[in-house]
């Protein structure tokens, strides 16, 4: 449904009389099944936002190929659009138009009859729980009702491959919770390929198929969540003794199972491998060796753990800055 390679976006950024070029994508390999849901994480400036305004014909990549639905971004960019859903990070509704008007209006810039786009409407208020809404104005709409309007504008038309940019972002977690039914109906129901940017890593993990990391604009990962994890070396084990001047005892036999061994206040931690067999016998020494705890806890690994492994950074720790923008595309008028 999606196969590109090398694909490469250079932008021109000024500092002060001086123009510089950057690589905000660098040389992308990107496949993606048909029916297949794929979670794209990255931190700001990664590079993800880029890579879907290529990939959906919104700009047109400096270097490199890239197929999707069977046509080429480049070249076939009509195509393609014909066969896509984007429903944008920013939302595509306006304020005042009542939502039906809306999808309709929509619908018919696809092609579809008025009538069509009209029934193919209320069947998607209806699936997406939006009852009561086709008089409404979006402006006067809840934040998850509007998201959900967003979807049913990407969807009417009926694409065969979905992008969702961000489709949670600033949404309550009741909100949230509800918008995951729907996106993973999309495929189940639907039959959809749907391609999702999104911050949240619990978001990514329930509801991708495989997860693709971004960094630094390039693919550093690809693989399910599970296998992922696997390449964390092991469970997080996190000791708290009751007394301070023991914690230098409990972190010594924890560096017997553990590799990583670091001691914070009363707290050691570490990563032990098979940790459901090794922590019983460690709890077993301290207790012969007098320490006692006040708290313990073992962790299995995260994603975010992942994207600590591979980048030497937290995904959750880069995300706290503010978003960027992106700059003039080389080439384009400064």
């Amino acid at each position: 449904m999606i196969h590109a390679r090398g694909l490469v976006q250079t932008f021109r950024t000024r500092e002060g009389r001086r123009t510089a070029e950057v690589r905000a994508v660098d040389g992308v390999d990107l496949d993606v099944a048909e029916g297949e849901v794929v979670g794209f994480l990255g931190p700001n400036g990664a590079g993800k936002t880029t890579t879907l305004r290529m990939l959906t014909t919104l700009l047109r990549p400096t270097a490199g190929t890239a197929t999707v639905a069977g046509f080429d971004v480049t070249s076939e960019p009509t195509e393609v659009r014909r066969r896509i859903g984007y429903v944008s990070q920013s939302g595509s509704t306006g304020s005042f138009a009542r939502a039906g008007n809306e999808i309709v209006d929509h619908g018919m810039l696809y092609g579809m009859a008025e009538a069509d786009a009209r029934r193919r409407g209320h069947e998607l208020f209806e699936q997406l729980d939006l009852p009561g809404m086709w008089d409404r104005q979006p402006r006067s709409m809840s934040g998850g009702q509007r998201r959900r309007l967003d979807i049913a504008m990407g969807l009417v038309h009926d694409p065969t491959l979905v992008f969702l940019d961000e489709p949670t972002t600033g949404l309550d977690p009741q909100a949230r919770a509800n918008l995951w039914e729907h996106i993973g109906a999309l495929r189940t129901e639907r039959g959809a390929t749907v391609f999702l940017t999104t911050h949240y890593l619990d978001e990514a993990d329930a509801l991708s198929d495989r997860i693709v990391v971004i960094d630094h604009g390039r693919i550093v990962a690809a693989d399910t969540s599970d296998n992922l994890k696997a390449q964390v070396a092991g469970d997080l084990v996190d000791l708290e003794v009751t007394d301070a001047e023991r914690v230098a005892d409990a972190a010594a036999r924890l560096a017997t199972i553990a590799t990583d061994v670091e001691v914070e206040g009363r707290h050691a931690r570490g990563r032990v491998p098979r940790a459901a067999q090794a922590v019983p016998r460690l709890l077993r020494d301290l207790t012969t060796d007098g320490v006692e705890l006040a708290f313990f806890e073992v962790k299995r690994p995260t994603l975010d753990d992942v994207f600590l492994t591979l980048t030497g950074r937290s995904l959750r720790d880069a995300e706290a800055g503010t978003e960027t923008t992106e700059p003039t595309p080389a080439g384009a008028p400064a």
